[in-house]
């Protein structure tokens, strides 16, 4: 991510130099006869993306995304309405731009050679590698010699294709791979994880991602360094779209806005442990179910998803945790903190989580103003973790180095000064373990992603069995509600009611009993 700090001081540079030369195209110059200005007449921002957790997704009915929310912005700034189009692959998306069907392809596509001749790239907003990846346990190969079509399976439209064949023509003669029309990047990452495909291509930030749901997925092979990631457009004698592209980046970049979206989408993921990661997706199964509802309860102004994230990376949801400090509970609460807010058994789970609820909505009241409202939360999780007055001292000394005090980013990269003499003695309150906060937010953040990604496709998952029941359905629909969603037979049935339940031993040498067909 270093690059893209880089960029954010030379893309005022560029666009001073593009824009005497682009001037005319700007949407603010009186021009009638550009794309620009039939975007501004018909009040419509046409883009075309592919849906995952960086470019666009729904949740909770929500739409979210990097680039979704880049799009919105970009709409705000032509002062006209933003219209979303998914499309399943990369190829899909250029054949909306060759239609005239969108003005822009906003769907984290890398750039190269190849597309930059045919279509117009707009300004890069981060970089990501191509990775190979394949099923843990898998052997990994050493490089791509003798690898072919019946094990590489890309989906169609990749830009990893054109560097492949640069590849096989230079180094790997041998080198041959098939493409799926149907199959878009994630359905292939899946289908590695579930064994059907041997190996898939993928770009960085893709991969982290896919990993924080399915642990399954490794790291096989990198195939290429970073690159850098643009938005697409036609290509032709107009240049209004670049000119207001260069101008909007311009603004977003000289005001923090585009840090803050690639620290709240990107900034997070981090090192892939696959150890943790299973043991939370275990957990996720196991022991959330029954505490779900205390945390969607006593969840306040923030998500319920994030409220369990918290608690797991507290006491990995044991409500007798307790440490050698003497904090206790799920939300390990310390004996004052448990006394401000009205908690009087620490292990008792509801009271653990409406009392850590409380106290983390008293430190978000507590955020300075200035603080965007989607980073209040990290501000205040820093100052549940290592007190207000210590993360009030991060920011002061964000500010000293000349930083946004007001930035999750800036901010949260000085927690680690904290512990160090030559930066906490030019604060107010002196020494903290302000790594160890630096940790605990990230993995709070890292986990939150899981247990939101798990629970989409938990979701989708039922979805499908239950259109799928509905097409061959053994029972009623009445009959189904009856039955609890958990149960040793397959599909979750059980028969709780049954009195063969209160003696196990002779229920389970009976003879299941006969669904009406």
């Amino acid at each position: 991510m270093k690059k893209i700090k880089i960029y954010y001081l030379l893309i005022g540079v560029v666009t001073l130099l593009l824009a005497v030369a682009l001037w005319p195209s700007l949407p603010g110059f009186n021009q009638t006869e550009n794309r620009i200005a039939a975007i501004k007449s018909r009040g419509i921002l046409h883009v075309s993306t592919i849906v995952s957790p960086v470019t666009y997704n729904i949740i909770n009915e929500k739409a979210s995304g990097f680039d979704y929310e880049l799009a919105q912005l970009f709409a705000d700034y032509l002062n006209v309405k933003l219209s979303i189009t998914p499309r399943n692959t990369i190829s899909d998306l250029f054949d909306d731009l060759d239609k005239g069907s969108a003005d822009l392809l906003a769907a984290g596509l890398i750039y190269n050679t190849k597309r930059s001749q045919n279509y117009q790239p707009g300004p890069t907003y981060y970089y990501v590698s191509q990775q190979m990846v394949s099923q843990v346990g898998r052997p990994r190969p050493k490089d791509l010699s003798g690898m072919n079509g019946s094990q590489l399976l890309l989906s169609a439209g990749h830009g990893v294709i054109d560097v492949l064949e640069q590849l096989k023509e230079s180094r790997y003669p041998d080198l041959s791979w098939s493409v799926s029309d149907k199959q878009t990047s994630n359905q292939l990452l899946k289908d590695v994880v579930d064994g059907t495909v041997p190996f898939t291509i993928a770009d960085s930030i893709a991969v982290g991602l896919f990993q924080r749901v399915h642990p399954q997925l490794a790291v096989a092979l990198d195939i290429t360094d970073e690159q850098p990631v643009t938005w697409f457009s036609a290509r032709d004698n107009d240049d209004s779209m670049s000119a207001a592209l260069l101008d909007f980046y311009n603004q977003i970049s000289s005001n923090g806005t585009l840090a803050r979206l690639e620290e709240k989408y990107l900034g997070h993921i981090g090192n892939f442990n696959y150890v943790d990661t299973r043991t939370f997706l275990n957990a996720v199964d196991r022991v959330l179910p029954d505490l779900q509802p205390l945390f969607e309860q006593y969840a306040d102004e923030i998500d319920w998803t994030l409220l369990a994230a918290i608690s797991y990376q507290e006491s990995h949801w044991d409500t007798h945790a307790t440490s050698p400090t003497g904090v206790r509970g799920l939300m390990m609460l310390t004996r004052n903190t448990a006394q401000s807010v009205g908690v009087t058994d620490r292990l008792d789970a509801e009271q653990s989580i409406s009392g850590g609820s409380r106290y983390l909505k008293d430190m978000m009241s507590k955020i300075p103003d200035s603080v965007p409202e989607d980073e209040r939360i990290w501000f205040a999780l820093t100052a549940y973790n290592i007190g207000y007055a210590h993360m009030m001292d991060a920011r002061q000394l964000t500010l000293l180095q000349k930083g946004d005090p007001d930035s999750w980013a800036e901010v949260k990269t000085r927690l680690p000064l904290l512990s160090q003499k030559p930066y906490y003695s030019q604060t107010s309150y002196g020494y903290a373990r302000g790594h160890e906060a630096y940790a605990y937010v990230e993995n709070i953040r890292k986990y939150h992603l899981s247990l939101e990604g798990y629970l989409l496709e938990k979701e989708k998952q039922t979805a499908q069995e239950e259109k799928f029941a509905e097409a061959y359905p053994l029972v009623t629909q009445d009959e189904l509600a009856t039955l609890p969603p958990y149960g040793p037979f397959p599909l979750g049935l059980s028969f709780p009611d049954d009195v063969r339940e209160k003696n196990r031993s002779t229920w389970m040498n009976s003879p299941l009993p006969l669904f009406p067909q």
